[in-house]
């Protein structure tokens, strides 16, 4: 095995393909499902507005997330279907990149075999993490780890330390316009640009004109996006969604973001472990510092924005940690035969816990029951909680801006600083127009906005009738709500 994938070095396409047809099958289990996560919903769902609708992010939909996200999004709405499968075959891809990725930065410091085993952990591990689907840093995490080996490789060859630092800022930058948490790992990469420069040079004006450069190169996708966005007159809506917004949201209280913070370091233990203890047992090279260094800096982003609300927040360190347990797998013949049952117990767990999900959460039956229900036949439908895909499987019209559900509905939007609108108002304006059909999953859950939930519930109970009920697993019920007075079809 050792043998055959350092002779596999030199083919990386072939290497490549081994690690798609791998990333293939640990999630085709999960193509056949339109509601994998509300999120991957919205982001097809406003990439669907943008190719067929001609939508602006921002400016006709709301939400926080960089114009690139979008853009991935549209670009796989292009590629025709129903978008539902292909945004998880192209998903695999940047999967199966990440992985070839890892491999690469992790043999310097590792055996083939350990590099191998690393790749095989990142891709699995984002499957634990929430990342089986097409949540951002499934899509920024191959360009971050790009940049890490960059970065590394300006510091060890100086004659072309300002084009490869050009290069990892330019990662950094497109990673930025896909999440922009990613700015504190961009700015460590940009420092150790900086360091590797001084070490060099010994010239504080030539270390600090080199790291200026190095940053406007990083800045040079947002400014575009911020310049196209002045040349159509919507820059206000393009800064607001982008940066003042994240400000007026609330917190969840801290023992819920204790919970969840919990249940991701859980999913993350073995890993660190492993780290730790190949540490110990190797030499600590200066790229393995950086390693490190790189793996603190992503937990400290996940800690500094405080708002960690569900495990999908901890996928960028899953790109790190995974790096860091390859020379534990590749120290001896004794390590490979663990790793070998470590992946295999590993995909095992992985593929249970995608069926859980699907189970609990539902899967394509209940999407298409769902989708049956609710379509609308004169008029829209509105989708107050959980599940924007069913705008796209019924075709339906969108009667607000913010047609994401926890926008109008969560208790963490509640300011008007958070949202640009007061959303008890908004919701008010949206029943108004009399949706004829109304998607909502009952909950009493305490991040709801109670004078939200009040004004729906009122007018459910007024003006609408149930017609289809579907029972969630972890205990919720989905209810299609019609309004009294629809004409029949």
């Amino acid at each position: 095995m050792q043998s055959a994938l350092v002779r596999l070095e030199a083919k990386p396409l072939v290497l490549f393909v081994l690690l798609l047809v791998f990333a293939l099958a640990i999630r085709a289990i999960t193509f056949g499902n339109p509601i994998l996560g509300v999120d991957d919903q919205f982001y097809l769902l406003v990439g669907d507005q943008m190719v067929h609708h001609g939508a602006i992010p921002y400016v006709t939909i709301f939400d926080r997330k960089p114009v690139g996200l979008f853009l991935i999004y549209a670009a796989i709405r292009e590629l025709g279907g129903d978008g539902f499968v292909e945004y998880k075959l192209v998903a695999c891809l940047f999967v199966a990149s990440g992985g070839l990725l890892i491999y690469r930065a992790a043999r310097p410091i590792s055996s083939a075999l350990g590099a191998f085993v690393a790749a095989l952990i990142y891709m699995l591990w984002l499957g634990f993490m929430e990342g089986e689907g097409g949540q951002s840093p499934v899509f920024y995490n191959p360009l971050m780890i790009g940049a890490a080996l960059l970065t590394w490789a300006s510091v060890e060859k100086a004659s072309r330390r300002r084009a490869l630092g050009a290069l990892a800022m330019l990662c950094v930058g497109l990673a930025l316009q896909i999440k922009y948490t990613v700015v504190f790992e961009g700015i460590f990469f940009g420092l150790v640009l900086m360091w590797g420069q001084w070490r060099d040079a010994k010239s504080l004006g030539r270390t600090l004109g080199a790291g200026a450069f190095w940053a406007g190169i990083a800045l040079l996708p947002t400014a575009l996006a911020m310049s196209y966005y002045w040349h159509i007159g919507a820059l206000h809506e393009f800064l607001f969604a982008n940066f003042y917004s994240v400000f007026g949201r609330a917190y969840l209280h801290q023992s819920y973001t204790l919970l969840l913070a919990g249940s991701a370091a859980i999913v993350l233990a073995p890993l660190i472990v492993l780290a730790l203890v190949a540490v110990r047992e190797g030499k600590l090279t200066p790229r393995w510092v950086f390693y490190f260094g790189w793996l603190a800096v992503s937990i400290f982003a996940l800690v500094a924005f405080g708002s960690f609300l569900d495990k999908h927040y901890a996928l960028p360190v899953i790109a790190p940690v995974s790096l860091l347990v390859a020379p534990y797998f590749g120290r001896d013949e004794a390590r490979a035969h663990f790793a070998a049952r470590f992946i295999a117990i590993a995909l095992l767990l992985n593929q249970l816990s995608l069926n859980a999900t699907a189970y609990l959460l539902g899967g394509r039956a209940e999407a298409q029951t769902l989708a049956t229900a609710a379509q609308p036949k004169h008029g829209c439908l509105y989708v107050a909680s959980d599940y924007p895909a069913l705008y796209m499987m019924t075709h339906s019209c969108l009667l607000t801006k913010w047609i994401f559900p926890a926008h109008l509905r969560d208790r963490k939007e509640t300011s008007l600083s958070a949202l640009g609108v007061d959303p008890v108002a908004e919701l008010g304006r949206v029943l108004a127009q009399r949706p004829e059909t109304i998607v909502d999953t009952r909950s009493d859950s305490d991040e709801d906005n109670p004078a939200s939930r009040r004004l729906l519930y009122g007018v459910l109970a007024q003006d609408y009738h149930a017609v289809q009920r579907v029972q969630l697993h972890y205990g919720n019920f989905v209810t299609v709500y019609r309004r009294n007075d629809a004409p029949p079809g």
